[in-house]
């Protein structure tokens, strides 16, 4: 295995290797061929590229000061960052999505001139205030057209996935986006093209039908990986574009960790059922967005609600997660950014073709004029903007100015640091570098040990994720990156050889438990599959999964169906009017405007009046196979994936495809309702002119039959939605489980919550015990916050993806508010940060359960942008528990209640991590044997969608005969307890118990194990991917 192992690290080092020291002129001719397919002349594409050249140097030239090419030169900034301190900013903080999206939905709709946004993954189709069903008109896209018909220009960065590794469909935002407006732009990037070479060679054959899953992605020789993920010069682009950021009118900005894609809407209690028996249109998480990646990652994202997870059966996922909002000096930087990225990504791909559609982007105004609106912070804050970029990402040299950062406020903090990140790998010395180079665990070390030499009181503590990368069971093939991410994050940790964090404080004599702890987040609900439910069923003839099927269908997009594609557009909500196309168009672009008759160019080698042509894995029959969609490859975000089980292909760069939601849909290829064929320009043949389709007359009659069947359905698809909306009305309260108090019972262990012992239920669709569901909180957030004071904010991970600067591209601002408070550290007075202390204590209080639930119909200042401070109950009881981090009683109350929830958890669910299973066969005993999905399982989850209601009966009395001790996902382990009603009173006894979302992480988890390489090694590859 090592010799083989060998071999493939030599292939993969060669990939990086043979690119580099390659002549310029090469590299330029290369990229030619392969992006834009043409066999001119050599000698004339070289007069091309050198007229190119002296355009880029009039350009940078004519854009002087903030707005020419990116410079290498700010070694003497502090982190050597690009950027340098810049004093009197207003920053506010926004702890999880709803508050968040809440925030830049209100910016959106105050937007006037330009919206500027940079996303590892935007889904169009995600709505920024909930329910639904009373915001229809705050989806992202319907917000975007809007504004792009008040004349305000967007332009959108979203990182190009690799389509045989992920499911993000960037395509897809692309032209759903850009088909709304001529004003709205999108680029993708980078583009994962193979050289020349590969494109000749025998492996593009082999690449037909590849799905990329952990388990190939270990066994691919170099060449192949070199063809699925392209290279830009000497690097093999394995890497995303990371960064979360959204710039309003030059002066507003938001960023942090939050995307504004599926799965990231979340309140401070983290509801993780949404079943609604008395209403359906409270719904909060429709379609896609209700998602739990452990159990079936997110699949056909395109078609929005098409979502296979049944959640009368299944939990979500929720989502911690934290960003921020920004006016001020600062602000100008991160325009900086985002035109230097635009344009970078603008000049390698469309600046050569003389594209009128797209254009170069200028730095212009006053990023202080917010200031305008008031609300500035006394004092204001000094923010420094750090990042990680290098040529393939943004075209310059390598910047780390994150990792600098992190490693000088660490070292330089008196008292405390507070970590919460989604991952920490690092190395803490020369001899544990490989593979891990970032030496952000030095700093912790270095610090640690000064403090116990000096005899300081010091803590830091450090939230993550309790399984990082969603796997459902870490046994299995699938879950290989997950369990490669734990090892390297216990390597870092405790189990390094000697040279973890841990093991390197103790050689210095030095107990690290008494300065160093590491916490997860986990929580509970309870599905209300109950008596209401069934009584709804009843009283409308109609089940819950097909009403709520048809409610997502209500609320807008396209869907694939048997017959054919069709839009349904449902009556627009009220002040929302999507026939009102009077907003200012872009005119003067030749041969661009309006789409009419041909679509805009989008990749090399694409010509005026052709669709955008897929790229190697867009085609079908490249790493998809005909039905299915791609298998969930690793993401800085997700980790690999299982494969789609029922996904549907849809065709995103097609016209009249694509969710339309809130606009016209095209009336035929090449032609919109209110535009004329566009003068010059050939009209594209229409479908059913040709001979072979029985001409335009028989075309019409079958589009009449066609439309006059689609109405039909949709008719009965809201009779369905309908007739159990009129049956709901007739169930009455049911104990709050019809009128929706109880529709999630999250709030029970918040501040205020009721006593789950008191909750109500009725037996209904199933029993109680069996309706109560855990998981994970999974931690997205990127953060730190030093002694109160100092505050770092942004998109990076604790990993090498994020730090190294080469890898992942990433944003992060360095927040030192200069508006102090009277506190106090180990009981002694101490001034902190109003900024950085209100944040810290806010999420202290939320992970403690020491917060009142979040309505989320109800917005306070805490969901406006920036100009409206925060809200925060200063010296309340509970701000007061939490005010001293180094108090013993506020670490008597913290770990006490991480201790309590922990035990509680374990008790009632058997979730993994834990640290009393250290063997796999431990693993077996306490969590395989329970909750082990088998063939059976996917076997009856695939044809259920193809049995009538009898004989899904049988199935489950069969299996239920077959398989006593085998629980769903997240499920109450029941054999643990009575049978009957004294087993749910005992399941009740021990989660009263829970108070909060904080757990201890286990640090003792297979401890005897070699998690990665069970049952499968790591190449080079993986390695470098998973780090």
């Amino acid at each position: 295995m090592s010799f083989l192992l060998n071999k493939l690290h030599e292939a993969v080092d060669d990939i990086q290797e043979q690119f580099t020291g390659k002549h310029e002129e090469e590299q330029e001719d290369k990229h030619e061929d392969r992006h834009e397919g043409r066999n001119e002349d050599r000698h004339e594409e070289r007069r091309d590229d050198e007229q190119h050249e002296r355009d880029k140097k009039k350009y940078a030239q004519e854009h002087a000061e903030g707005q020419s090419e990116p410079s290498d030169d700010h070694s003497n900034h502090r982190f050597k960052s690009f950027a340098v301190r810049r004093n009197d900013n207003d920053v506010k903080y926004y702890i999880d999505g709803c508050c968040y999206m809440w925030a830049v939905s209100v910016a959106l709709e105050r937007a006037k001139e330009s919206v500027w946004i940079l996303d590892w993954w935007l889904s169009p189709e995600l709505y920024l205030r909930r329910p639904l069903a009373k915001n229809e008109q705050y989806r992202i896209d319907r917000m975007l057209q809007a504004a792009a018909e008040r004349g305000v220009k967007v332009n959108i960065i979203v990182y190009k996935e690799v389509t045989q590794a992920l499911t993000l469909s960037s395509s897809h935002t692309k032209h759903a986006l850009e088909d709304l407006h001529p004003n709205i732009m999108v680029f993708r990037h980078p583009d994962h093209i193979p050289d020349a070479k590969v494109l000749q060679s025998s492996i593009m054959d082999s690449l037909q039908n590849m799905s990329l899953t952990a388990s190939s992605a270990s066994k691919l020789p170099g060449d192949t990986l070199k063809a699925l993920y392209g290279v830009h010069e000497d690097t093999v682009l394995y890497w995303a574009h990371h960064e979360k950021l959204c710039l309003v009118d030059g002066h507003t900005a938001f960023m942090g960790g939050l995307d504004l894609c599926y799965g990231r809407w979340d309140t401070h209690q983290h509801s993780i059922a949404d079943a609604h028996p008395g209403n359906l249109d409270n719904i909060v998480f429709p379609g896609q967005d209700f998602n739990n990646a452990r159990i079936m990652d997110f699949q056909d994202v395109a078609n929005w609600k098409n979502n296979k997870l049944d959640r009368t059966k299944n939990s979500r996922m929720g989502w911690s997660d934290l960003s921020i909002c920004i006016s001020g000096p600062v602000v100008n930087d991160l325009k900086k950014h985002f035109v230097d990225r635009w344009n970078f990504i603008f000049n390698e791909k469309y600046d050569h073709k003389n594209d009128r559609d797209y254009q170069h982007l200028t730095v212009t105004g006053n990023s202080g004029q917010s200031r305008e609106r008031g609300g500035s912070s006394q004092g204001g804050a000094v923010c420094q903007l750090t990042r990680s970029c290098a040529k393939w990402s943004h075209g310059i040299g390598i910047e780390h100015s994150i990792a600098n950062a992190y490693i000088e406020v660490i070292k330089n903090s008196k008292h405390f640091v507070y970590i919460e990140n989604q991952f920490f790998i690092t190395a803490t010395s020369d001899d544990m570098k490989k593979p891990i180079k970032n030496m952000i665990g030095a700093a912790i070390v270095e610090r640690i040990v000064r403090a116990a030499r000096n005899g300081e009181k010091y803590k830091m503590i450090i939230n993550i994720p309790a399984v990082p990368a969603f796997a459902g069971d870490l046994r299995s093939d699938d879950a290989l990156s997950t369990r490669a991410i734990m090892e390297f994050q216990y390597n870092s940790i405790n189990r390094g050889h000697g040279q973890s964090i841990m093991e390197r404080i103790s050689e210095e004599g030095i107990d690290p438990s008494e300065y160093l702890r590491f916490y997860n987040l986990r929580n509970y609900d309870r599905i209300n599959a109950s008596g209401a439910m069934r009584d709804a069923e009843q009283k409308s003839g109609v089940s819950y999964g097909e009403a709520q099927e048809q409610y997502d269908k209500k609320f807008g997009g396209v869907y694939e169906e048997e017959g054919g594609l069709r839009s349904y557009n449902p009556p627009p909500p009220e002040g929302f009017d999507r026939d009102d196309r009077r907003g200012p168009r872009h005119e003067g672009r030749e041969g661009h405007g309006p789409r009419g008759g041909y679509e805009r160019e989008e990749e090399y080698g694409e010509r005026p009046g052709h669709r955008e042509r897929p790229e190697y894995g867009e085609r079908p029959g490249y790493g998809e196979r005909e039905g299915h969609g791609p298998r969930g490859g690793y993401d800085e975000d997700r980790g690999f994936g299982e494969r789609p089980r029922h996904e549907e292909r849809s065709e995103y760069g097609e016209r009249g495809h694509g969710p339309r939601g809130g606009y016209e849909r095209e009336e035929e290829y090449g032609e919109r309702r209110g535009h004329e064929e566009r003068p010059g320009h050939g009209r594209r043949e229409e479908y059913g002119e040709r001979e072979e389709y029985g001409g335009r007359e028989e075309y019409g009659r079958r589009q009449e039959r066609s439309q006059e069947r689609g109405q039909r359905e949709e008719r009965g698809q809201n009779d369905r939605y309908d007739q159990y909306q009129r049956g709901a009305k007739k169930i009455g309260d049911h104990q709050g489980l019809g009128s929706g108090r109880w529709d999630s019972v999250a709030s029970c262990y918040m501040l205020g919550g009721e006593d789950i012992r008191n909750v109500p239920w009725e037996g209904g669709e199933m029993d109680e015990i069996d309706a109560f569901v855990s998981e994970e909180l999974y931690i997205h957030s990127k953060l730190l916050i030093a002694d109160d004071r100092v505050v770092i904010c942004g998109s990076a991970n604790l990993n090498d993806r994020s730090q190294c600067g080469d890898h992942d591209s990433e944003i992060a601002m360095v927040i030192e508010d200069q508006h102090m408070i009277d506190s106090r550290m180990n009981g002694e007075p101490w001034r902190a940060a109003k900024f950085a202390a209100s944040l810290r204590r806010h999420l202290f209080r939320k992970h403690l359960g020491l917060l009142k639930p979040q309505d989320f119909q109800s917005p306070n200042q805490n969901y406006e942008p920036i100009g409206t401070p925060n809200h925060y109950d200063w010296d309340s009881r509970e701000d007061q528990a939490v005010a001293d981090p180094l108090s013993d009683e506020f670490l008597e109350l913290w770990n006490g209640r991480a201790k309590t929830n922990t035990e509680a958890f374990a008790r009632v669910f058997h979730p993994v991590p834990c640290d009393d299973v250290r063997t796999w066969k431990q693993y077996d005993e306490y969590y395989e044997r329970f909750f082990k999905e088998d063939k059976k399982d996917k076997d009856k989850e695939k044809d259920d969608e193809e049995k009538d209601e009898d004989e899904k009966d049988e199935d489950d009395k069969k299996d239920k005969d077959e398989k006593p001790s085998t629980y769903k996902w997240g499920h109450v382990v029941a054999e643990e307890f009575s049978s009957g009603p004294d087993g749910v009173k005992e399941v009740k006894e021990v989660l009263s118990k829970v108070r909060g979302t904080l757990v201890e992480m286990p640090l003792m988890f297979l401890n005897d194990e070699d998690i990665a390489k069970e049952g499968l090694g790591l190449n080079p590859f993986t390695e470098a991917v998973y780090t």
